[in-house]
Protein backbone atom coordinates (compact mmCIF):
# COMPACT_ATOMS: atom_id res chain seq x y z
CA UNK A 1 0.00 0.00 0.00
CA UNK A 2 1.28 3.58 -0.28
CA UNK A 3 2.86 5.21 2.44
CA UNK A 4 1.74 9.57 3.82
CA UNK A 5 5.17 9.66 4.61
CA UNK A 6 6.35 8.72 1.09
CA UNK A 7 4.03 11.22 -0.81
CA UNK A 8 5.59 12.50 -3.68
CA UNK A 9 6.52 16.68 -3.45
CA UNK A 10 4.71 16.53 -7.36
CA UNK A 11 0.93 15.89 -5.66
CA UNK A 12 -1.25 18.71 -5.87
CA UNK A 13 -2.88 18.72 -1.88
CA UNK A 14 -5.33 16.44 -1.29
CA UNK A 15 -6.78 13.88 -0.27
CA UNK A 16 -5.41 10.94 -3.28
CA UNK A 17 -1.85 11.18 -4.21
CA UNK A 18 1.24 9.44 -5.48
CA UNK A 19 4.14 7.89 -3.10
CA UNK A 20 7.64 7.19 -4.13
CA UNK A 21 7.44 3.60 -5.07
CA UNK A 22 5.88 4.53 -8.52
CA UNK A 23 7.66 2.72 -11.68
CA UNK A 24 6.36 4.91 -14.12
CA UNK A 25 4.41 2.28 -15.99
CA UNK A 26 1.55 4.91 -17.26
CA UNK A 27 -1.32 2.70 -15.94
CA UNK A 28 -3.18 5.39 -13.68
CA UNK A 29 -2.19 8.38 -16.39
CA UNK A 30 -3.94 6.32 -19.24
CA UNK A 31 -6.48 5.15 -17.25
CA UNK A 32 -7.36 8.39 -15.10
CA UNK A 33 -5.45 11.24 -17.05
CA UNK A 34 -7.74 14.17 -15.65
CA UNK A 35 -6.39 12.97 -12.01
CA UNK A 36 -2.47 11.82 -13.01
CA UNK A 37 0.28 13.15 -14.90
CA UNK A 38 3.65 12.51 -15.22
CA UNK A 39 6.32 14.52 -13.40
CA UNK A 40 9.84 14.34 -12.56
CA UNK A 41 9.70 10.90 -14.50
CA UNK A 42 6.62 9.12 -12.28
CA UNK A 43 3.34 9.72 -11.88
CA UNK A 44 1.33 12.35 -9.71
CA UNK A 45 -2.04 14.20 -8.79
CA UNK A 46 -2.29 17.09 -10.40
CA UNK A 47 -5.96 17.20 -9.90
CA UNK A 48 -8.12 16.36 -7.34
CA UNK A 49 -10.99 14.49 -8.24
CA UNK A 50 -14.21 16.76 -7.61
CA UNK A 51 -16.93 14.81 -9.03
CA UNK A 52 -18.68 11.38 -8.15
CA UNK A 53 -17.17 9.81 -11.74
CA UNK A 54 -13.53 11.38 -11.35
CA UNK A 55 -13.57 9.68 -7.67
CA UNK A 56 -13.93 6.18 -9.23
CA UNK A 57 -11.92 6.97 -11.52
CA UNK A 58 -9.52 7.90 -9.52
CA UNK A 59 -10.30 4.69 -7.24
CA UNK A 60 -10.30 2.30 -10.45
CA UNK A 61 -6.53 3.95 -11.12
CA UNK A 62 -5.70 3.39 -7.26
CA UNK A 63 -6.77 -0.39 -7.61
CA UNK A 64 -5.26 -1.24 -10.64
CA UNK A 65 -1.58 0.58 -9.73
CA UNK A 66 0.70 -2.31 -10.04
CA UNK A 67 3.30 -1.16 -7.18
CA UNK A 68 -0.46 -0.07 -4.83
CA UNK A 69 1.89 3.50 -5.26
CA UNK A 70 -1.19 5.13 -4.79
CA UNK A 71 -2.70 6.39 -1.87
CA UNK A 72 -5.60 8.59 0.23
CA UNK A 73 -5.09 10.74 3.25
CA UNK A 74 -8.47 9.43 4.21
CA UNK A 75 -9.61 5.73 4.28
CA UNK A 76 -11.56 5.52 1.21
CA UNK A 77 -15.45 4.09 2.28
CA UNK A 78 -16.19 3.75 -1.96
CA UNK A 79 -13.67 0.79 -1.99
CA UNK A 80 -15.95 -1.78 -2.38
CA UNK A 81 -17.98 -0.20 -5.17
CA UNK A 82 -14.58 0.27 -6.78
CA UNK A 83 -13.38 -3.09 -6.85
CA UNK A 84 -16.54 -4.08 -8.01
CA UNK A 85 -17.16 -1.60 -10.92
CA UNK A 86 -14.13 -4.06 -12.47
CA UNK A 87 -13.70 -5.30 -14.95
CA UNK A 88 -14.70 -2.03 -16.41
CA UNK A 89 -16.61 -2.29 -20.13
CA UNK A 90 -15.22 -1.04 -23.07
CA UNK A 91 -17.41 -1.95 -25.77
CA UNK A 92 -19.59 -4.38 -26.86
CA UNK A 93 -18.08 -7.75 -24.76
CA UNK A 94 -14.93 -6.46 -24.12
CA UNK A 95 -13.66 -5.30 -20.60
CA UNK A 96 -10.55 -4.03 -19.04
CA UNK A 97 -9.69 -6.37 -15.91
CA UNK A 98 -7.63 -3.73 -13.62
CA UNK A 99 -5.35 -5.12 -11.21
CA UNK A 100 -2.26 -4.72 -12.82
CA UNK A 101 0.73 -6.88 -11.86
CA UNK A 102 4.23 -5.86 -11.51
CA UNK A 103 5.30 -8.59 -12.79
CA UNK A 104 4.27 -7.34 -15.77
CA UNK A 105 5.41 -3.94 -15.30
CA UNK A 106 1.64 -2.93 -15.11
CA UNK A 107 0.49 -4.78 -18.56
CA UNK A 108 -3.14 -4.45 -19.34
CA UNK A 109 -5.69 -7.57 -18.95
CA UNK A 110 -8.47 -7.73 -20.74
CA UNK A 111 -12.15 -10.07 -21.07
CA UNK A 112 -13.73 -11.53 -24.00
CA UNK A 113 -16.99 -12.45 -22.53
CA UNK A 114 -18.31 -15.27 -24.83
CA UNK A 115 -21.36 -17.83 -25.03
CA UNK A 116 -18.80 -20.46 -25.94
CA UNK A 117 -16.63 -19.74 -22.94
CA UNK A 118 -14.75 -16.15 -21.68
CA UNK A 119 -11.65 -15.47 -22.86
CA UNK A 120 -8.95 -13.81 -20.45
CA UNK A 121 -6.42 -11.87 -22.40
CA UNK A 122 -2.80 -11.98 -20.61
CA UNK A 123 -2.38 -11.89 -16.58
CA UNK A 124 -3.76 -9.57 -14.25
CA UNK A 125 -2.72 -9.60 -10.53
CA UNK A 126 -4.57 -12.89 -9.02
CA UNK A 127 -7.01 -10.34 -6.85
CA UNK A 128 -9.85 -11.82 -5.11
CA UNK A 129 -12.44 -8.97 -5.75
CA UNK A 130 -11.23 -8.98 -9.46
CA UNK A 131 -12.02 -13.18 -8.84
CA UNK A 132 -15.24 -13.23 -7.66
CA UNK A 133 -16.34 -10.65 -10.72
CA UNK A 134 -14.98 -13.32 -13.23
CA UNK A 135 -16.73 -15.76 -11.18
CA UNK A 136 -20.04 -13.94 -11.61
CA UNK A 137 -19.92 -13.16 -15.70
CA UNK A 138 -18.99 -16.71 -16.18
CA UNK A 139 -15.32 -17.59 -15.40
CA UNK A 140 -12.30 -18.38 -17.60
CA UNK A 141 -12.32 -21.25 -20.58
CA UNK A 142 -9.03 -19.65 -22.74
CA UNK A 143 -6.37 -17.72 -20.86
CA UNK A 144 -4.13 -16.57 -23.83
CA UNK A 145 -1.06 -14.94 -23.17
CA UNK A 146 0.38 -12.95 -26.14
CA UNK A 147 4.37 -13.16 -24.85
CA UNK A 148 6.45 -14.19 -21.78
CA UNK A 149 6.90 -10.80 -20.39
CA UNK A 150 3.05 -10.72 -19.37
CA UNK A 151 1.61 -14.22 -17.96
CA UNK A 152 1.96 -12.34 -14.34
CA UNK A 153 -0.35 -14.91 -12.26
CA UNK A 154 -1.63 -17.24 -14.88
CA UNK A 155 -0.99 -20.63 -12.26
CA UNK A 156 -3.00 -19.04 -9.88
CA UNK A 157 -6.14 -18.28 -12.78
CA UNK A 158 -5.65 -21.85 -13.91
CA UNK A 159 -5.56 -23.75 -10.60
CA UNK A 160 -8.80 -21.59 -9.81
CA UNK A 161 -11.07 -21.90 -13.26
CA UNK A 162 -9.21 -24.89 -14.98
CA UNK A 163 -9.03 -22.52 -18.09
CA UNK A 164 -6.52 -23.79 -20.79
CA UNK A 165 -3.43 -21.36 -21.47
CA UNK A 166 -2.01 -20.59 -24.80
CA UNK A 167 1.14 -19.18 -25.32
CA UNK A 168 3.64 -19.72 -28.33
CA UNK A 169 6.27 -22.15 -27.92
CA UNK A 170 8.94 -19.67 -28.45
CA UNK A 171 7.75 -18.07 -25.41
CA UNK A 172 7.99 -20.86 -23.43
CA UNK A 173 10.00 -20.60 -20.08
CA UNK A 174 10.12 -22.42 -17.28
CA UNK A 175 7.17 -20.90 -15.61
CA UNK A 176 5.28 -21.40 -18.57
CA UNK A 177 6.27 -24.98 -19.52
CA UNK A 178 3.33 -26.32 -18.54
CA UNK A 179 0.99 -24.48 -20.55
CA UNK A 180 -1.75 -26.47 -22.49
CA UNK A 181 -2.23 -25.04 -25.44
CA UNK A 182 1.59 -24.14 -27.19
CA UNK A 183 1.38 -22.77 -30.10
CA UNK A 184 4.18 -22.97 -33.33
CA UNK A 185 5.17 -22.00 -36.50
CA UNK A 186 4.50 -18.37 -38.14
CA UNK A 187 1.05 -18.98 -39.88
CA UNK A 188 -2.54 -18.02 -37.83
CA UNK A 189 -4.16 -20.16 -36.06
CA UNK A 190 -7.93 -19.93 -36.12
CA UNK A 191 -8.64 -21.34 -32.09
CA UNK A 192 -12.48 -20.65 -32.79
CA UNK A 193 -14.48 -18.92 -35.74
CA UNK A 194 -14.07 -15.54 -33.80
CA UNK A 195 -10.81 -15.99 -32.80
CA UNK A 196 -7.92 -15.48 -34.50
CA UNK A 197 -4.29 -16.10 -33.00
CA UNK A 198 -1.91 -14.25 -35.29
CA UNK A 199 2.18 -14.64 -34.69
CA UNK A 200 3.94 -11.33 -34.65
CA UNK A 201 7.30 -12.06 -34.30
CA UNK A 202 9.67 -8.81 -33.14
CA UNK A 203 9.21 -7.55 -29.85
CA UNK A 204 9.93 -11.61 -28.51
CA UNK A 205 10.43 -14.26 -30.60
CA UNK A 206 7.34 -15.73 -30.47
CA UNK A 207 4.60 -12.76 -29.86
CA UNK A 208 1.09 -13.25 -31.21
CA UNK A 209 -1.72 -10.97 -30.87
CA UNK A 210 -5.54 -12.06 -30.94
CA UNK A 211 -8.24 -10.73 -33.36
CA UNK A 212 -11.59 -11.25 -31.94
CA UNK A 213 -14.66 -10.83 -34.02
CA UNK A 214 -12.73 -9.79 -37.35
CA UNK A 215 -12.62 -6.14 -34.64
CA UNK A 216 -10.76 -6.26 -32.29
CA UNK A 217 -7.21 -6.32 -31.66
CA UNK A 218 -5.64 -7.61 -28.67
CA UNK A 219 -1.91 -6.49 -29.11
CA UNK A 220 0.45 -7.51 -26.06
CA UNK A 221 3.62 -5.38 -26.33
CA UNK A 222 3.69 -5.13 -30.39
CA UNK A 223 1.19 -2.35 -30.95
CA UNK A 224 0.05 0.72 -29.46
CA UNK A 225 -1.35 4.73 -29.72
CA UNK A 226 0.98 7.49 -28.78
CA UNK A 227 -0.28 10.98 -27.70
CA UNK A 228 3.11 11.97 -28.04
CA UNK A 229 3.12 11.12 -31.98
CA UNK A 230 -0.22 11.04 -32.52
CA UNK A 231 -0.40 7.70 -34.38
CA UNK A 232 0.19 4.01 -33.75
CA UNK A 233 3.59 2.58 -32.67
CA UNK A 234 5.48 -0.01 -32.01
CA UNK A 235 8.25 -0.08 -28.73
CA UNK A 236 11.97 0.20 -30.40
CA UNK A 237 13.00 0.86 -27.05
CA UNK A 238 12.21 -2.25 -25.48
CA UNK A 239 12.51 -4.74 -28.90
CA UNK A 240 13.96 -7.67 -27.22
CA UNK A 241 14.02 -9.60 -30.64
CA UNK A 242 14.24 -7.94 -33.59
CA UNK A 243 13.37 -4.74 -34.88
CA UNK A 244 13.10 -5.76 -38.67
CA UNK A 245 11.14 -9.30 -38.07
CA UNK A 246 8.66 -6.58 -36.20
CA UNK A 247 8.61 -4.17 -39.19
CA UNK A 248 7.86 -7.41 -41.11
CA UNK A 249 5.06 -8.30 -38.73
CA UNK A 250 3.87 -5.23 -38.68
CA UNK A 251 3.51 -4.86 -42.51
CA UNK A 252 1.70 -8.44 -42.29
CA UNK A 253 -0.85 -7.12 -39.87
CA UNK A 254 -1.54 -4.46 -41.98
CA UNK A 255 -3.72 -6.93 -43.79
CA UNK A 256 -6.64 -7.60 -41.70
CA UNK A 257 -9.03 -5.43 -40.82
CA UNK A 258 -9.79 -4.07 -37.25
CA UNK A 259 -11.47 -1.00 -35.57
CA UNK A 260 -10.26 -1.45 -31.93
CA UNK A 261 -5.92 -1.90 -30.70
CA UNK A 262 -5.99 -3.07 -26.93
CA UNK A 263 -2.54 -3.03 -26.17
CA UNK A 264 -0.87 -4.38 -22.79
CA UNK A 265 1.43 -1.59 -22.86
CA UNK A 266 0.73 2.34 -24.24
CA UNK A 267 -2.68 3.52 -25.58
CA UNK A 268 -6.08 1.76 -26.67
CA UNK A 269 -7.02 3.06 -29.99
CA UNK A 270 -10.28 2.69 -31.74
CA UNK A 271 -11.27 4.12 -35.31
CA UNK A 272 -13.37 3.40 -38.32
CA UNK A 273 -11.32 0.77 -40.46
CA UNK A 274 -10.29 2.71 -43.25
CA UNK A 275 -8.95 4.86 -41.04
CA UNK A 276 -7.16 2.09 -39.13
CA UNK A 277 -5.67 1.12 -42.14
CA UNK A 278 -4.15 4.13 -42.66
CA UNK A 279 -2.81 4.33 -39.18
CA UNK A 280 -1.07 0.92 -39.82
CA UNK A 281 0.65 2.57 -42.95
CA UNK A 282 1.50 5.33 -41.25
CA UNK A 283 2.82 3.43 -38.61
CA UNK A 284 4.73 0.99 -40.78
CA UNK A 285 6.20 4.09 -42.60
CA UNK A 286 7.45 5.94 -39.74
CA UNK A 287 9.04 2.28 -38.64
CA UNK A 288 10.54 2.29 -42.10
CA UNK A 289 12.27 5.53 -41.39
CA UNK A 290 13.37 4.72 -37.60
Amino acid sequence: MAHLKQRRSQNINGDFYVDLTCIDCDTCRWMTPEVFHRAGGQSAVYHQPATAEERLRAMQALLACPTASIGTVETPRDIKAAQQSFPVLIAENVYHCGYHSEKSFGAASYLIQRPQGNVLVDSPRFAPPLVKQLEEMGGIHYLYLTHQDDVADHHKFHQHFDCERILHRDEVTSSTQDVEIQLSGSEPVQLQPDLLIIPVPGHTKGHTVLLYNNKFLFTGDHLAWSNELNQLIAFRGVCWYSWSELTRSMQKLANYSFEWVLPGHGRRYSAERETMHKQMQQCIAWMTAS
